[in-house]
């Protein structure tokens, strides 16, 4: 009777009866001519209906733990009785220096030198910098200062503060460093636009900028001759 249990149970249900436990059981009881008894004998046949809502609810209780929720872990600013200051967030060793951020570069990095802005940008100001520059000027800034620089973006349009505009005589004399300072720390309602915008994409931006304010005071004179026709042409 045991070998007919242990068939019948393999043909429906192989991966239970492939249990190591339940395998060296069945072996036991056929070893010592024991059947299974009366009583597992009188036990009701489960149908299939039956069996799937059994499989359905073992798994339900199964994904009840709550180990991925309560993992064993010290979340930021947790206390932690291991260390005398008892902090669990250890503070960083004197020195340490995230990889890729060492930023030796004074200049390239903070936009000064002798604790005062740069006057020139400095990375070479080249056609792929400028389209750089564009591209994330009409991403971050133009919202605000809109794509010609007057401070009349969208967000203004809609309640936020006016910032002034690129092209007042004091923002065209202030040095580039100024520009790429206020992108970093942020000025006024301005916030800081480090987390978002690398510092070569700052100097771009810098870079673009002064494109703009160009492009709004430009002297004939500036036109190479063979384009000036086109303008007298433009409508």
């Amino acid at each position: 009777m045991t070998r007919r249990l242990f068939a019948r149970l393999v043909k429906r249900s192989p991966d239970v009866a492939r249990s190591p436990g339940l395998q060296a059981g069945f072996a036991r009881a056929a070893r010592e001519g024991r059947g299974m008894g009366p009583r597992f004998a009188r036990l009701p046949a489960w149908r299939p209906g039956r069996r799937r809502a059994l499989f359905s609810l073992t798994l339900l209780l199964a994904a009840c733990r709550q180990d991925m929720h309560d993992q064993p872990k010290y979340q930021p600013f947790e206390r932690n009785k291991f260390f005398e200051d008892q902090r669990a967030s250890r503070p960083l060793v004197p020195g340490v220096v995230a990889r890729g951020h060492l930023d030796e570069d004074q200049v390239l990095y903070t936009g000064a030198s002798g604790g005062a802005p740069v006057a020139t940008n400095p990375l070479p100001v080249t056609r792929d910098l400028m389209l750089r520059g564009r591209e994330r000027y009409n991403i971050y800034c133009s919202p605000c200062h809109d794509r010609v620089g007057a401070g009349e973006g969208m967000i203004v349009q809609r309640g936020y503060k006016q910032p002034p505009t690129f092209h007042s005589d004091r923002l065209r004399t202030v040095p580039d460093g100024y520009f790429f300072q206020v992108m970093t720390n942020g000025f006024a309602t301005m916030p800081s636009y480090a987390p978002q915008v690398t510092a070569a994409d700052r100097w771009a931006i810098v870079a673009y900028i002064r494109a703009l304010q160009y492009s709004q005071h430009a002297r004939l004179d500036d036109v190479p001759e063979s384009e000036r026709a086109k303008l007298g042409a433009a409508p």
